[in-house]
């Protein structure tokens, strides 16, 4: 198998190569749209159903609503959407058969892994931030009726919002690392769905003194930590957890290079 490019095929012009594929891709538009539209409106309605039952709360639930939380919980939906957009971006290519012209193009494959990756972070990015701040500054806006919102200004709120848009992203890419490593994508999501959402969950019955040791390091917990204003008791500090859940993904984009590598397409 040839491992080196052809003369003229550099990194600039993958790069442009994927991203024609990307934004070509059907399911790019869809998925970006309902994700913004689902984390802003699922913001929004629970910030204003709080704020209309505020008078009626107890004291103990008002000391445990955490404004910036309200605004953001929709991120914990719109993973999913990021996570199966990232497998489709490489799973289609499998799918189609284009993988094969791909590799003919650029025979030394790692360079399509590491521009797909470019292109899809670059814009997930963005669209993971508007998504964010577009949830919190409406969110913000129904509290404030009540005299409960928050502000960008306030310790850790500014960072909690910003971080939204990079864990979606970090998700996004294990996406793409397990479209890599699967190429199905059933399987690819079913694996990426596990990882995130399952795993944390079966974590929760292991011993008592294993909780601390484990829960916190678990891909989704860690880079969780990073949208928290109020972190949990056995939550790693914000931008710690994050390198963790960076770590993973570095690691996933890595085994994916290894096995692209190896096999055919």
């Amino acid at each position: 198998m040839t491992t080196t490019n052809p003369p003229g095929v550099t990194f600039g012009r993958v790069m442009r190569s994927e991203w024609v594929k990307f934004r070509s891709l059907q399911s790019t538009p869809i998925t970006a749209g309902a994700a913004v539209a689902g984390m802003i409106a699922l913001g929004w309605l629970t910030c204003a159903l709080n704020a209309d039952r505020w008078p009626q709360l107890s004291a103990q639930n008002r000391a445990r609503l955490e404004p910036t939380a309200l605004s953001l919980q929709g991120y914990v939906l719109v993973q999913l959407a990021f996570g199966v957009l990232g497998v489709l971006v490489v799973s289609g290519e499998y799918t189609t058969g284009q993988i094969r012209s791909t590799f003919s193009a650029v025979p030394a494959r790692t360079p399509v892994l590491a521009a797909k990756a470019a292109v899809f972070a670059a814009v997930t990015l963005v669209v993971g931030e508007v998504a964010a701040f577009a949830a919190f500054l409406g969110g913000q806006a129904f509290l404030s009726s009540q005299d409960i919102g928050t502000s960008l200004a306030e310790p850790g709120v500014f960072r909690a919002v910003s971080g939204t848009g990079l864990y979606l992203t970090g998700i996004g890419l294990l996406g793409i690392a397990f479209g890599w490593l699967v190429r199905y994508t059933a399987g690819a999501i079913a694996a990426l769905v596990a990882l995130v959402l399952i795993v944390p969950g079966l974590a929760g019955v292991l011993p008592e003194s294993w909780l601390p040791h484990v829960l916190p390091y678990l891909p989704s917990n860690a880079g969780q930590a990073l949208v928290t204003v109020r972190p949990a008791p056995l939550s790693l500090p914000p931008w710690t957890g994050f390198a963790w859940f960076c770590g993973y993904v570095v690691v996933a984009l890595a085994a994916a290079a290894v096995v692209l590598k190896r096999r055919d397409a």
